[in-house]
């Protein structure tokens, strides 16, 4: 059984938690493999799937969803894994004491949710490095309330990360 860590990475922070995942999952004598989804073309050699993305304004890229609506039937026949990650920083909690995770989930969740049964969904926090930031991302770092919405650092939780990537692993040994 090949498992298929399908992601779309803006700067790379979700490629490496897709990464991480899927060397955990061969570390737990299961093969699979991290790919771009863009870069996905035979979808029907797997056998089981984890896709991610990063989320911006609430939404997944446009490619991890587009791949997830143009191959969901062959998807839906096998497990499935979602993630996202996307907030940054150490807060747990917004402004409003809601769980920050929480309030993270993509509108995606919601729609993969219901079509694809997915056995679970998770959203990770982020990571942003200014140094590889786009134009656009740079400039709103530059105002004063940039920084906050856009801080500096790796904000991964690698042990939470572990943590579902080996449940993914037992579940896939059933």
């Amino acid at each position: 059984m090949t498992t298929l860590v399908g992601f779309s990475s803006k700067y790379g922070a979700t490629e490496g938690i897709a990464e991480r995942i899927a060397r955990k999952l061969r570390e737990a004598g299961r093969d699979a493999v991290a790919r771009p989804v863009a870069s996905v073309d035979q979808v029907d050699e797997y056998d089981a799937f984890v896709i991610g993305s990063s989320a911006y304004m609430g939404s997944w890229r446009k490619d991890a969803t587009e791949f997830v609506r143009r191959h969901q039937e062959l998807i839906t026949a096998h497990p499935v894994w979602l993630f996202s990650s996307g907030p940054l920083g150490t807060a747990g909690k917004d402004a409003q004491g809601r769980d920050l995770l929480k309030e993270s989930e993509p509108k995606q969740f919601e729609e993969f949710g219901q079509s694809l049964q997915p056995r679970g969904m998770r959203v990770f926090f982020g990571a942003l490095d200014p140094t590889v930031l786009g134009r656009r991302d740079k400039l709103v770092r530059r105002i004063p309330s940039g920084r906050e919405l856009l801080p500096e650092g790796d904000f991964r939780n690698w042990v939470a990360i572990d943590e579902w990537a080996a449940e993914i692993a037992r579940e896939l040994s059933v």
